[in-house]
C-alpha cells in the first residue's frame, strides 16, 4: 500500500534508450508503476526491439544489447496496449519532463497512436530533488528510502526507487516553508499532485524545452536567435522561421505545439 493521496490513477515509469537525442534515438525497454487509487500498485516491464542498432556505450550502462532485443516487439506492435495501460492515468519519474516523457510522445506520435498529455498532472521527482537536495536518483534513493539502489539502470530498478522517492519527499517536505531570492515565503511540497505538477512540470509548453512560458505567462523561444522573443511575434513578423522549425530537426511534440501557437495567432486576427 503506498501513501500519496492521489485522485486518479498515477504512472511512474522508466525509459532505457538507444541514446539521449529524442528525434534519433529509440526505446529499448520500458517499465512502468502504476498507483492506484485505492492503494494498490500495478508493473509492467518489457524489451523494445529500437529496429537500429544499439550503440555499444549505451549497453555499457543499462545492460541491453541488440541480442536482448531482436525478439522482443516493436514499439508500434505495443504502442495501443501502452496507450491503454496509461489512459487516465498522471505521469511521473525521475527526470521524466526533460526526457521519458517527451521521448514517449515522440515514440506514440512517430506510429501515430493518440497519447495526448493536455489533461495529464505530470511530476518530475528530479526537480522536486534538485529543488531541496541536488543529488541523483541513486543519492536520492538513499537519502529520502535509506536504501542502497541496486541494478542502477534497470528500467524496473530505477521505476520503484522513483515511486519510493516521491512518497519519502512528501514525508520529509510536506509542511516545510522555503524563501525565495525575493523573500516570498511558501510551503511549494504538497501531498497532491496537481501542485506538484505545478511545481515540476507547469512551464512546459513543448517537452524538447525549445519554448517556455516567461515570467508573465507569455509563450516565448528558448534557443537561438530569438530567444526570449514573444513565439506569437515571430511568427507573425517573420512566418519563414515557422517554415524553417518545420523542416528542421525539431522533435514532432515541437512542431505540434508551434503548430497549435501559430492556428491560435491566426484565429485572433
Amino acid at each position: 500500500m503506498h501513501t500519496l493521496r492521489l485522485k486518479k490513477p498515477i504512472a511512474f515509469f522508466d525509459l532505457e534508450t538507444t541514446g539521449v537525442n529524442i528525434v534519433r534515438d529509440r526505446i529499448v525497454e520500458i517499465s512502468v508503476v502504476k498507483a492506484l487509487t485505492n492503494g494498490e500498485t500495478e508493473i509492467r516491464t518489457r524489451k523494445i526491439n529500437p529496429e537500429m542498432p544499439i550503440p555499444l556505450e549505451s549497453s555499457l550502462i543499462h545492460g541491453i544489447y541488440d541480442d536482448d532485443v531482436k525478439d522482443a516487439p516493436t514499439f508500434k506492435g505495443i504502442a495501443r496496449n501502452l496507450a491503454s495501460f496509461l489512459d487516465g492515468c498522471d505521469l511521473a519519474g525521475f527526470n521524466s519532463n526533460r526526457f521519458d516523457i517527451p521521448m514517449l510522445v515522440e515514440e506514440f506520435l512517430r506510429v501515430g497512436v493518440e497519447f495526448d498529455v493536455k489533461n495529464r498532472r505530470m511530476v518530475d521527482t528530479q526537480r522536486i530533488f534538485h529543488m531541496m537536495e541536488p543529488r541523483n536518483l541513486a543519492a536520492a534513493y538513499k537519502f529520502y528510502c535509506g536504501k542502497t539502489l541496486t541494478n542502477a539502470h534497470s528500467a524496473e530498478a530505477d521505476t520503484l526507487a522513483t515511486f519510493e522517492v516521491l512518497q519519502g519527499q512528501i514525508a520529509r517536505y510536506e509542511g516545510v516553508t522555503l524563501t525565495d531570492a525575493h523573500g516570498k515565503v511558501t510551503e511549494p511540497i504538497k501531498n497532491d499532485i496537481a501542485a506538484l505538477h505545478e511545481l515540476t512540470a507547469s512551464r512546459i509548453i513543448d517537452f524538447a524545452g525549445r519554448m517556455v512560458y516567461n515570467d508573465k505567462g507569455e509563450e516565448v523561444f528558448n534557443f537561438g536567435k530569438h530567444n526570449g522573443k514573444r513565439v506569437m511575434d515571430i511568427l507573425k513578423n517573420e512566418p519563414s522561421f515557422f517554415d524553417w522549425m518545420m523542416k528542421g530537426e525539431f522533435p514532432l511534440d515541437t512542431k505540434r505545439k508551434l503548430t497549435e501557437i501559430k492556428l491560435r495567432a491566426l484565429t485572433q486576427r
